[in-house]
């Protein structure tokens, strides 16, 4: 998934900002240029994204740059596209293998018991709330 971003062009003195127009108070910085912005950005809507996940929330469709230059509060800005890892949107299963010792799969499985989960159940959600 591409997301267009807005940057703010920084100084000696300002850093250089970044605005997501797609994704609602999605924004981030950079002290060093245009390149770090983009990667901070990046990481920005990742973020976003996996906030909005976890809580329900719908994830807007990318705009067009063309359309979002048109907007007067985005004059001077320069624009550049942040580039997702489309696995961050996927709830696709996919099986992995995983290694454990004896006693440490052993506790896992009574504490996922515990929990009223399976094992794959409890290690997603303790990905996801930690």
């Amino acid at each position: 998934m591409k997301y267009p971003i807005a940057i703010e062009p920084g100084n000696e003195k300002l850093a250089w900002g970044v605005i997501v127009p797609d994704l609602d108070g999605c924004f981030s910085a950079s002290d060093s240029g245009v390149d770090e912005a983009i990667e901070n950005a990046k990481e920005a809507i990742e973020l976003w994204i996996e906030l909005a996940l976890d809580t329900g929330k719908k994830i807007p469709k990318p705009s067009l740059i063309t359309d979002l230059q048109k907007k007067k509060e985005f004059k001077g800005y320069i624009w550049a596209i942040a580039e997702l890892n489309p696995a961050l949107l996927s709830d696709e299963i996919e099986r992995i293998n995983i290694s454990l010792p004896k006693r440490v799969l052993a506790r896992l499985d009574a504490k996922a018991k515990a929990a009223g989960e399976n094992r794959s159940g409890y290690i997603a959600h303790l990905a996801i709330t930690n």
